[in-house]
């Protein structure tokens, strides 16, 4: 177990400087830069040589990234071009609120999706054409559609919960669990859609073995053959799916935060992304690909605690 945490860190290194380079990469080659930004569009050649020495953006691409990995390497990634604020600093205050939307639509999706696959696969019949019929129509639906239609529907003409915004969890806890629900909901219908669907194939699956089949004739009744047998042959390909799903929902964060006007990391890229503020996006690249890995490493724990036989051949 020690040894695949370790191998996990170590390619992780590789990731996070490919990905931090092809961020400046892509970053440069849009139009336009911080400089421009603070200026304006019609301003003095001299005034803009002057505000984009003082933030460092005459100088090669290369030495500015190399610059940020030195400092990366320190625990630094820099300071906004626009605020001074440490990077650190911003995203910090913000990291909190995207990872309550990942983990809380994660484990949603996971029980809701588990739940309604087992049901389908179990009855049968209606009850899994419908399952099929629902996991379709979830994957089919646009998260910021679906989160206007929710605010459309929860907040504006029930007044159930807040349309927008976000309560710290410090000041009102009833408030931070309803700040949280629409965007929760909205998040994890795409990912309960498609844990149902996997999770009703592999069960179907591990229902047609000849293990199962030989249970049934000796009288093992069906709750137990289901619960204690097929749902464990059907967990490591649900683990997996669960894991990819925890991924997909890192993008996703970016149009519910903007829809429901949180202040998360998603919200941060975007406002970073139109003002070019470089460091500040890198960062939030970075704490992306560092969730992104992190899912990795819990879906390969979630192997080898599962079925210790996948540890030994990986």
């Amino acid at each position: 177990m020690h040894l695949l945490v370790l191998r996990r860190i170590a390619w992780s290194l590789p990731s996070l400087g490919i990905v931090s380079a092809l961020t400046f990469v892509l970053a440069s080659l849009t139009p336009g830069d911080a400089a421009r930004v603070v200026l304006g569009t019609n301003t003095d050649p001299a005034a803009y040589d002057r505000v984009r020495d003082q933030l460092g953006l005459d100088q090669p691409l290369w030495s500015q990234y190399g610059d940020w990995l030195v400092g990366a390497f320190q625990g630094d990634l820099g300071q906004s071009l626009f605020t001074g604020e440490p990077v650190l600093d911003i995203i910090g205050a913000r990291l909190g609120v995207t990872l309550t939307l990942i983990l809380s639509a994660t484990v949603l999706a996971a029980l809701v999706g588990v739940t309604l696959g087992l049901v389908g696969a179990v009855r049968g019949g209606i009850a899994g054409r419908v399952t099929d019929g629902l996991a379709m129509l979830g994957m089919a639906v646009p998260t910021f559609w679906l989160g206007l239609l929710l605010i459309l529907l929860f907040a504006t003409r029930l007044g159930w919960f807040p349309a927008t915004g976000f309560v710290p969890f410090a000041v009102d806890p009833a408030g931070w669990v309803r700040s949280f629900t629409l965007p929760v909901l909205a998040l994890s219908v795409g990912g309960i859609a498609t844990i149902a669907k996997q999770t009703r194939g592999a069960v179907l699956d591990a229902m047609a073995t000849e293990h199962v089949r030989a249970l049934r004739a000796n009288g093992v009744p069906d709750r137990r053959i289901v619960l204690t047998h097929c749902l464990k042959n059907a967990a490591v390909p649900v683990t997996t799916v669960v894991g990819l799903v925890m991924i997909g929902l890192l993008g996703g964060t970016i149009l519910v935060e903007q829809v429901f006007a949180l202040p998360g990391l998603g919200q941060l890229a975007v406002s970073a992304t139109l003002s070019h503020d470089l460091p500040v996006l890198v960062g939030v690249v970075t704490v992306y690909t560092l969730v992104v890995l992190g899912s990795n490493l819990l879906t390969d724990l979630g192997y080898a605690w599962l079925s210790p036989r996948v540890e030994v051949s990986r």
